[in-house]
């Protein structure tokens, strides 16, 4: 487990039970406070995945999850929501979808799968519009 999971999480009693969680399983956690400090972090050393939150205060998480894939295709990205149902364009964007009410159950399962699939390195890309990976943790995607 040498790469650490990046925790973009708005409430901090949330945030510290995800962190905990994932430590005392043995993973490396790294905080991101913004979209931004998600963004250098990712740039600057690589990730097993990006535990994106749905609904953060004042982000649009579909364009989150967007540039990190345009940026960093293979970086899995796991999405945690309080919701039953995403809208399929925000499911084709990411690799793992969870719900808070199976947690902590699933997501430990969730970032093993991840750290096992995780890229070695956040190779810089030049990637446009049309550039997205399909996931390769989730094998089951809506149908388009």
């Amino acid at each position: 487990m040498d790469s650490p999971t990046l925790l973009c999480i708005d409430f901090p009693q949330a945030l510290e039970l995800r962190k905990e969680t994932l430590e005392s399983h043995g993973y490396r956690v790294k905080i991101a406070s913004s979209h931004h400090a998600a963004m250098k972090m990712l740039e600057e050393s690589s990730v097993a995945a990006v535990l994106l939150e749905y609904k953060r205060e004042g982000v649009d998480t579909e364009a989150v999850a967007c540039h990190i894939k345009q940026r960093f295709p293979n970086q899995p990205i796991i999405l945690l929501s309080a919701y039953s149902e995403m809208p399929e364009r925000i499911l084709w964007l990411v690799d793992e979808y969870v719900m808070k009410s199976e947690l902590p159950e699933r997501l430990v399962p969730t970032i093993e799968r991840a750290h096992r699939l995780a890229p070695r390195s956040n190779v810089q890309f030049s990637a446009g519009a049309n550039s997205l990976v399909p996931s390769t943790l989730n094998q089951t995607r809506p149908a388009r």
